[in-house]
């Protein structure tokens, strides 16, 4: 099995070298593990759906209000 690097993974995905690092801390990336500082992750691994919130709008907050009405 071939593994790349996170800078690697970061041009092949389109997506930031920090970022990368958040989701294999996380184990939202299967197969990547850290050698020593640095993470390998097979160059099979599949790239995770954005779970962020992207509209500004908190369901933690939404949720307050609307128990308080």
């Amino acid at each position: 099995m071939d593994y790349l690097s996170i800078k690697q993974l970061s041009e092949k995905w389109g997506i930031s070298k920090r970022r990368i690092q958040t989701l294999c801390s996380t184990g939202r990336i299967p197969g990547a593990k850290k050698v020593g500082y640095s993470w390998i992750i097979p160059d099979d691994a599949e790239k995770p759906v954005d779970a962020r919130i992207k509209s500004g709008k908190y369901l933690k907050n939404k949720r307050c209000s609307e128990a308080s009405e």
